[in-house]
């Protein structure tokens, strides 16, 4: 079985390493596995299409999650995380550059767990990324049971 995961569900190869860049400068040792499109994550996350001869799987710790994604968009991916018994506990960071108030209002109301703009300022984007981390893997506890697909 697996440590504790991350899945970063990014396309944009620039904020994909910066985020990577974020959590190995605050010491956030944990497995990333980034998908770069929405239905890449959703194969992940229920063990289909790539994933499907994986054994042993469990579901990541935490989803960090854009929403302009190619293929499937962010919310799409949300809905499916929250239809389905196995994931809808799975904690779910959105994190995207989008200021849209629409766009916060549509997370939530799908089940997001936190929507995070990203800083244009890498040291505040450090900032979050640790703030994130300190409380996504150390501190949030989730249901037992929600944890393998």
């Amino acid at each position: 079985m697996r440590g504790k995961v991350i899945l970063l569900v990014e396309d944009n190869p620039d904020d994909e390493e910066l985020t990577l860049r974020a959590l190995r400068k605050n010491n956030i040792g944990n497995q990333v596995v980034v998908a770069r499109n929405g239905e890449t994550a959703v194969d992940y996350l229920f063990a289909t299409g790539e994933y499907a001869d994986q054994k042993d799987h469990s579901l990541p710790q935490v989803v960090l999650l854009d929403l302009n994604l190619p293929r499937m968009n962010g919310l799409d991916v949300l809905r499916k995380i929250r239809a389905d018994e196995r994931t809808r506990f799975l904690p779910v960071v959105i994190l995207t550059s989008s200021r849209e108030d629409e766009d916060i209002l549509n997370s939530y109301s799908l089940g997001a767990n936190s929507y995070v703009r990203k800083p244009v300022d890498f040291a505040q984007f450090l900032e979050a990324v640790k703030t994130l981390g300190l409380f996504w893997l150390l501190l949030n506890e989730v249901p037992r049971g929600s944890s393998s697909v």
